[in-house]
């Protein structure tokens, strides 16, 4: 899964994805214009994987992983000469964006806007957004509002159907609403599947703040669907990045932070893409599956391999409290916790699985 990081120039952005990925891209340089992307990929963090390797002693521990496009910066300001081709292509074809939003002073960094709001700046990337979104829209309004006359039965039928539904998207989107927010039936939902509106897409709201706010909590109203808001010291968080553990632990300690606030923005943003994870363990690997939530047992077992979900019987599940609670696999069949489910069951996120099939 990908994940588009954007945001105002000067914003931290690049700091942010060094941060996330442990990297060491360039900042000054990448926010000078450079219009290729960085790209890494990370694991999501998931402590539920370590109790179960302490349980298993696997020889191998596998997590899940998020993949982060960091792309040059927007110019802000609700530009509605619309985004670079280059940087619109890697946003279009992002699973979820990454909104860094500036809440830092810094006087040898200046904002583009001249001056620092987080508030404005959210909403100036939101009208950047949404201003390209529009575009496609009366592009693609101008094309068919042409071709409908001409065209008679079932393609009449479709293309108006999508035609009217864009219509209504239109004037949400001119109203401040996001893609996102409206309600559109299944054949609407096909039929403009293949847009990749921007506003569409589940989008974090990460708020950079300054080394003396790592602490700090900020409250903002971002109520658009598929959305959340995270707080992060981008440049601490890159420096903690680059530490071993044991240094990073002291540097935490003295800045009274339990956790890196990295682990908090991966998994948000992995939760965001409407993923969650499913565990496999054994002495040989105890591995994180990734999975859409809702998805039934049979389809899961088909992000293993498809023959497994194609040879399909049944699956043995267990929560991962309580073969926690119970101490092993083992302990939990004699608990009474392992359940055997068939293929349209939930798989629940933390749920451990062991799929029977036959090929």
């Amino acid at each position: 899964m990908k994940i588009a990081i954007i945001g105002l120039a000067n914003s931290g952005k690049t700091t942010v994805f060094n941060a996330l990925t442990r990297g060491t891209a360039e900042t000054a340089a990448y926010s000078s214009g450079q219009l290729e992307p960085n790209i890494a990929t990370v694991k999501v963090p998931d402590t539920r994987l370590d109790e179960l390797a302490r349980i298993f002693k696997p020889r191998k521990i596998t997590a899940t992983d998020v993949q982060y496009v960091d792309v040059a910066g927007m110019s802000g300001g609700g530009n509605r000469s619309g985004l670079p081709p280059a940087v619109l292509n890697y946003i279009s074809g992002a699973d979820a964006l990454l909104h860094v939003v500036r809440a830092f002073e810094d006087n040898t960094v200046p904002h583009p806007d001249g001056s620092v709001d987080f508030r404005r700046d959210i909403e100036s990337v939101d009208l950047e957004l949404i201003f390209s979104d529009l575009a496609i829209i009366e592009k693609r309004l101008v094309r068919l509002n042409g071709e409908i006359g001409k065209m008679a039965g079932r393609e009449r039928e479709l293309r108006t159907i999508e035609r009217d539904a864009l219509v209504r998207l239109q004037a949400a989107l001119e109203a401040g609403q996001h893609v996102c927010d409206i309600d559109l039936n299944e054949e609407e939902s096909r039929l403009l599947r293949g847009y990749q509106f921007l506003t569409a897409k589940p989008i974090l709201q990460v708020i950079n703040v300054g080394d003396d706010a790592v602490n700090q909590q900020i409250t903002i109203e971002y109520n658009h669907r598929m959305s959340g808001v995270a707080v992060i010291a981008g440049k601490i968080e890159a420096e903690l990045a680059q530490m071993n553990d044991e240094d990073a632990t002291m540097f935490m300690e003295d800045l009274g932070i339990t956790e890196p606030a990295r682990n908090r923005v991966i998994q948000v943003s992995y939760e965001l893409l409407g993923l969650m994870s499913f565990l496999t363990a054994g002495e040989d690997e105890v591995r994180a599956w990734t999975i859409r939530r809702n998805t039934p047992a049979v389809e899961a077992a088909g992000a293993i391999h498809s023959d497994i979900q194609r040879g399909f019987i049944r699956a043995e599940v267990v929560a991962f409290a309580d073969l926690v609670k119970a101490g092993g696999l083992v302990e939990a069949k004699k608990a009474g916790t392992v359940r055997l489910e068939g293929k349209q069951y939930i798989v629940k996120d933390g749920d451990i699985c062991h799929f029977l099939f036959n090929v």
